[in-house]
């Protein structure tokens, strides 16, 4: 005869039996975290606060910028001091405004990030799968170059643009920068095409496939990541280069931000704040665009490979 009790329906049972036990909910208001994002919040009001700044003030008025507060926001906004730096602020002799500026940086760097990419990207392919005598000290040299000040270089620069007959040209500052950008781009495909698995390679070569159909059929589709990482570092790099553009860009080529520099600079009336500070605004929306529409990618291609070995 059995022993074991029948428990009617609806009876309570005792407290805790026969129930599934868990780590209780965690609160998400910890001490740790309110100090974690109270750090974050600090740091990232006192990184955008200049910004707050020439916003506000690029939108006031000179008597309101005079005799106002400079934190305050502007009492009436107006675009006018942006319509003037973009087309009549005047920079040295001219008084053509950031368009002619924002053009040529355009034209320097669309043509110095595509071929210093596609370049680095082939010699990284190169040095992981199809190392040759002395590729280490290749890449040794190569990467040695990259640590050296640009100003050492200036006058050997000038001396072979000139030689070369584009001194004072776009394709002078191009072919520089394109130089100088190939060395830490090649790094960061190396180490990106050294993190992937060799198999892939190893199985594509017994299918007899070549260099050219490997790199471009296997490599470059697995490589989003580390390539939005070089695009990001090469747009920003070279649109905000200020050295390399007022040395090898001649007066009617200058970038923006040399035209920037004339615009603030400029010794010719009253110093016009809020149009100075529209220029700078202007001169950075690019760069402040590309990292804000591609910050996740640059982050992904970083913990991808970018720093591993």
């Amino acid at each position: 005869m059995s022993m074991t009790a029948t428990i009617p329906a609806g009876t309570p049972m005792a407290a805790g039996a026969n129930e599934p036990r868990g780590q209780r909910p965690k609160p998400f208001f910890t001490p740790k975290k309110i100090m974690l994002y109270t750090v974050l919040v600090f740091f990232s009001l006192y990184y955008l606060f200049p910004l707050y700044v020439m916003l506000t003030t690029s939108l006031k008025t000179m008597p309101e910028i005079r005799f106002g507060n400079i934190f305050a926001l502007p009492t009436a906004p107006s675009f006018d001091a942006w319509f003037k730096a973009w087309s009549s602020a005047c920079t040295g002799l001219t008084c053509n405004g950031l368009a002619p500026g924002f053009w040529n940086s355009v034209k320097i760097t669309i043509p110095s990030t595509i071929v210093s990419i596609f370049i680095a990207a082939v010699n990284g392919y190169a040095l992981v799968n199809w190392r040759f005598k002395g590729s280490e000290i290749f890449f040794s040299i190569l990467i040695f170059g990259s640590f050296i000040p640009y100003q050492v270089m200036l006058y050997p620069l000038v001396m072979i643009t000139r030689e070369l007959g584009i001194f004072g040209s776009l394709q002078a500052v191009i072919l520089i920068h394109t130089i100088f950008g190939m060395p830490i781009l090649t790094l960061l495909f190396r180490n990106y095409f050294a993190s992937l698995p060799q198999e892939l390679f190893k199985a594509a070569r017994v299918d007899g496939a070549g260099f050219w159909r490997i790199f471009f059929e296997i490599m470059l589709p697995m490589s989003l990541p580390i390539f939005v990482v070089a695009l990001i570092l090469q747009i920003t790099g070279i649109w905000n280069d200020f050295l390399f553009g007022v040395v090898f860009a001649g007066n009617v080529n200058y970038p923006m931000t040399v035209q920037l520099n004339n615009i603030v600079n400029s010794a010719q009336g009253t110093p016009e704040y809020n149009v100075n500070m529209a220029a700078t605004v202007l001169t950075g929306l690019v760069p402040l665009t590309v990292y804000f529409v591609s910050g996740k990618w640059f982050v992904r291609g970083v913990a991808a490979g970018a720093v591993k070995g």
